[in-house]
């Protein structure tokens, strides 16, 4: 098995591009195929009705605790895998893609609500019998992971948000392209992927050109299903009933956010901390809008020292 090195998977990566004779399809497919195995983790599948829900999961499960991971609006499951990377020794990890997301099923007229989108999520859990979890999620799927902590409050041991959605008390530059009609986070034409990549990250992982190629290609086939999900969120009118709800979380709730993040700004985690009791905020300076890929090893420092302090005392 490859070793869990960076390191490892960057050269592997850059042999593939400089060597290989391969499709960019291929050389992405690869590229993924190494990073997740770096991490230690592989690709399944699950069927609920008329949903395909694809997922990643541990290689070797292990003793530990679950920790559910939930990506944010037009991303998916490998957004986690770098972070991953840290955990999978010691827990057992499923990344989903959501409906509308990744290689799940992406039906128009599910209903992406917030709130539906949690009872999705809960479907997919019980059918992947998951019963009690660590649960973590970025930007919408840290608002997800929020509202799931507190409609099933058995069930999670600790909640960790990145950069939440939910809480828009404090406005950022994406407000104010929103409002004038250009929506960064929703890739329109050749070229809107990195923006994209340049407006949501401070800190820039190293991508090789055939991948960022397919990640745009598939970002601009999911234009249609994107603006349906980002039209649900914004019409929904949610974020007073959302704060009503997110102040019943009894679990333990620790917030980290990027200081530099464009898309949610940042002192918005100072108003999840006021509303929800005991939580703890984490702002990381030089970061932008998704920790979990531009200080991976970080995010998973604060997550491991948070679990420990909340875990059962031994005895």
């Amino acid at each position: 098995m490859l070793q869990k090195s960076p390191c490892t998977v960057f050269f592997l990566l850059l042999s593939i591009v400089l060597l290989s004779a391969c499709s960019r399809q291929d050389i992405y497919q690869k590229a993924i195929g190494f990073e997740r195995s770096a991490a230690g983790l592989e690709a399944a599948s699950i069927t609920l009705g008329e949903l395909d829900i694809a997922y990643l999961r541990n290689a070797d499960m292990n003793s530990g605790d679950t920790i559910v991971m939930v990506h944010g609006f037009g991303a998916n499951k490998d957004n986690w895998t770098r972070m991953a990377r840290e955990l999978t020794d010691k827990f057992n990890v499923y990344a989903i893609d959501l409906p509308g997301h990744g290689e799940s099923s992406k039906p128009l007229d599910l209903g992406y609500r917030l709130d539906q989108q949690v009872a999705h999520l809960a479907r997919i859990l019980q059918a992947l019998d998951i019963a009690e979890m660590h649960m973590m999620g970025n930007s919408m799927g840290g608002a997800i992971t929020a509202l799931y902590a507190a409609a099933y409050p058995e069930q999670i041991k600790t909640a960790v948000l990145f950069d939440p959605a939910g809480i828009l008390e404090y406005e950022s530059e994406l407000f104010d392209l929103v409002v004038a009609g250009d929506n960064p986070l929703i890739p329109s034409k050749p070229g809107d992927f990195e923006r994209l990549m340049d407006f949501a990250l401070e800190k820039k992982p190293f991508i090789p050109w055939p991948v960022l190629g397919v990640m745009e290609d598939q970002a601009l086939a999911n234009q249609t299903v994107n603006k349906v999900i980002f039209a649900a969120i914004r019409d929904a009118g949610f974020e007073t009933d959302f704060r009503s709800i997110v102040s019943r979380i009894k679990a333990p709730v620790l917030v980290v956010w990027g200081k530099e993040d464009r898309v949610i700004n940042y002192r918005n985690g100072e108003v999840f901390v006021d509303i929800i009791p005991g939580a703890r905020l984490e702002v990381l300076d030089g970061v932008g809008h998704v920790p979990m890929i531009e200080a991976p090893e970080e995010s998973a420092r604060l997550f491991l020292e948070f679990a420990k302090s909340h875990a059962p005392k031994a005895g």
